[in-house]
């Protein structure tokens, strides 16, 4: 595939699924009852199985086993730590225990679990993919081979040679008929929805800025310190995976997508280069490869300069949201977090109560609900249904901000495409047993960005 072509490609799939989900969310409430099955089962129940049982996948299945109206149960669930399995299915089956049957032989340890909770599931079922990214393309090869439905978190790809892997399972999963989710429930958001459609229909003028902002303490895992005595190397990776690039692209690639992801849908389009700049602070005994704060200036096609701010430093100032300007009027995307939204377009560039100019005014269900809603019924009414691609274009493009910071070099798409630094090849042969993809260095260190120092690859 020509890598210059690539983001002209995915944008025809983008814009049939901003048509398609508003079509699904305005008869998400009847999916029980206009809605025939069409599934395999002759009791119409979907069963569901969980691949990934930390704190993502718990929530994941909680959205999945609370849709109104529907039949599903989990019947399988695995993970690499066998505490993070229990704690979730206790925390699931407190909760759904009318829809839970995972007895004990079907709650599967290690890494090749994801093989035999997926083998517990009929073709057409659900399995709920939620490891840290670097294993999704692994565990999304096998659930087409087995002719399953994906829903899968964000991001889906780490670097470029698994994002062009992404691309062809997700044509591979199209060819099936398989319908596939991603986690950028943002996207479901009826607020930013109805503000994505005023402004496609001129009502801010041209857009001219996007501002993103995610600054705050400590996020996920990380920074994390040195690695425990008594703990295999990949363990400690594992568990603490926001603190390494292999694993899960870091804190800015597991974080910052959201606000990426929002600003290009209210674009529609993809920026095709990215400058930047980081670095790290106070950082003591932390090990991890994070920087404590980003500052990126994403470019599109047109000249339009998305501006996004990142931060995880403790005791500073707070701010989770983002904003566009057009050249009538000026719009709050989000304005605290990823949900209520809270959208509004105000009289001019000055961001006051007193200026607005539109404001969403109905209730705003939870997009974690709606993106799952929505995939339930796309499955029921047997319609075309894949995010791979558009969530593989939002991942690529934080990838090359994240890039930009760690290399302190401008970063093109079309070339970001074309990079062979694949953090983390082989995985789908990973046992307990084998080496970390990631090796410290001496002192229990592990490589970090050099902008400058290293500028072609984001750590040696």
């Amino acid at each position: 595939m020509n890598h210059i072509i690539r983001p002209q490609l995915i944008l025809p799939n983008r814009r049939g699924f901003i048509r398609d989900t508003t079509a699904i969310a305005a008869t998400s409430a009847l999916v029980s009852g206009a809605m025939k099955a069409v599934h395999a089962s002759d009791d119409e129940t979907i069963r569901i199985a969980l691949v990934g049982c930390g704190g993502r996948g718990t929530g994941a299945s909680t959205n999945a086993l609370s849709v109104p109206n529907e039949r599903l149960k989990m019947v399988a669930m695995a993970d690499v730590f066998d505490d993070r399995l229990q704690s979730a299915y206790q925390s699931l089956n407190g909760k759904f225990q009318d829809k839970m049957d995972v007895p004990e032989d079907r709650r599967f340890v290690g890494f090749d679990g994801y093989k035999l909770a997926m083998d517990c599931l009929r073709p057409g079922d659900v399995v709920v993919l939620t490891t840290p990214p670097a294993f999704r393309w692994v565990h999304y090869s096998y659930a087409i081979e087995r002719g399953l439905n994906v829903f899968m978190e964000k991001p889906v790809t780490v670097d470029a040679p698994t994002s062009k892997r992404m691309l062809e399972l997700a044509k591979k999963a199209d060819a099936k008929n398989l319908k596939s989710a991603v986690g950028l429930m943002c996207r479901h958001c009826e607020a930013r929805g109805e503000l994505f459609k005023r402004i496609k229909d001129g009502e801010i003028g041209d857009v001219l800025l996007l501002r993103a902002y995610r600054m705050a303490g400590q996020t996920g895992n990380t920074p994390c310190g040195p690695k425990p005595e008594g703990v295999s190397e990949l363990d400690y990776q594992i568990r603490k995976f926001h603190c390494f690039l292999w694993l899960s692209g870091g804190a800015y690639s597991d974080f910052l997508i959201h606000n990426i992801d929002e600003c290009c849908w209210m674009k529609d389009a993809w920026p095709i280069s990215a400058v930047a700049s980081g670095g790290r602070h106070y950082r003591g005994d932390d090990v991890d490869q994070n920087f404590d704060s980003y500052s990126v200036e994403y470019t599109f096609e047109d000249g339009t300069k998305l501006m996004l701010e990142g931060r995880t430093i403790p005791n500073c100032k707070q701010q989770f949201s983002s904003f566009v300007h057009g050249s009538k009027h000026a719009a709050t995307i989000s304005e605290s977090s990823h949900a209520p939204a809270k959208c509004k377009i105000y009289k001019g560039q000055k961001y006051d109560k007193n200026e607005i100019k539109w404001a969403y005014d109905k209730p705003e269900p939870s997009p974690y609900d709606l993106e799952w809603i929505n995939f339930m019924a796309a499955i029921r009414a047997d319609k075309p249904y894949n995010e791979v691609h558009r969530g593989v274009m939002a991942s690529i493009v934080t990838s090359m901000g994240r890039k930009a910071a760690h290399t302190g070099q401008e970063v093109k798409l079309k070339d970001y495409w074309d990079h062979d630094h694949e953090f983390a090849p082989g995985l789908d042969k990973l046992t307990k047993d084998s080496p970390a993809p990631l090796q410290p260095l001496a002192g229990g260190k592990y490589p970090v960005p050099m902008p400058g120092v290293s500028v072609d690859r984001e750590y040696e």
